[in-house]
């Protein structure tokens, strides 16, 4: 069980059910982890910023390159809501998690994000200059701070506790 509740919409304050039918209109749905932090409307527009966020990588990175690295984030702070998230959108895409043969490319992204989530200090030099071949600064930068949130993210479901969506329980790792 959750250490915080969920909103409830029939009691909210107008900001909050604002907040609320805004991201219901922007993304169509509303997640456990969404309901939770609808208790700030300022808390969860941060934590939406996850979105902008990755359209600003889409130019350069595809969905499946933002899920792999998205995922090893999650797997590597085991925060099972997000890493089930990610399974869910390889799996519907046709992949199989446990079977993706990374390109080389996504091998970085993945290793980059594990080592953001381990310990951002420890980042190493060889890493930054295959990433610095890679790709230009503004998106290091976009990737860097997607990667900040993602790390938000699997510390605010961990700490809290969120539970898992009922919708993604399908998808869950075995």
């Amino acid at each position: 069980m959750a250490h915080l509740s969920a909103i409830d919409y029939a009691t909210a304050s107008p900001e909050i059910r604002a907040e609320h039918d805004r991201e219901l209109a922007l993304r169509g749905r509303m997640t456990n982890m969404k309901r939770i932090l609808l208790h700030s409307p300022a808390a969860h527009r941060i934590y939406a910023e996850w979105f902008t966020l990755r359209d600003l990588l889409r130019p350069t990175l595809d969905d499946r390159a933002i899920w792999l690295f998205s995922k090893a984030i999650a797997e590597t702070m085991r925060a099972e809501v997000p890493v089930t998230f990610f399974r869910r959108a390889l799996i519907e895409s046709g992949l199989d998690p446990e079977a993706i043969a990374p390109t080389a490319d996504e091998a970085l992204l993945i290793a980059f994000g594990k080592a953001v989530a381990a310990d951002a200090n420890a980042v190493t030099d060889k890493t930054w200059a295959a990433l610095k071949a890679r790709y230009d600064e503004t998106l290091l930068v976009n990737l860097t701070a997607f990667a900040g949130i993602m790390v938000a993210t699997c510390v605010f479901t961990n700490a809290v506790k969120v539970e898992l969506d009922p919708e993604l329980e399908g998808y869950r790792r075995r």
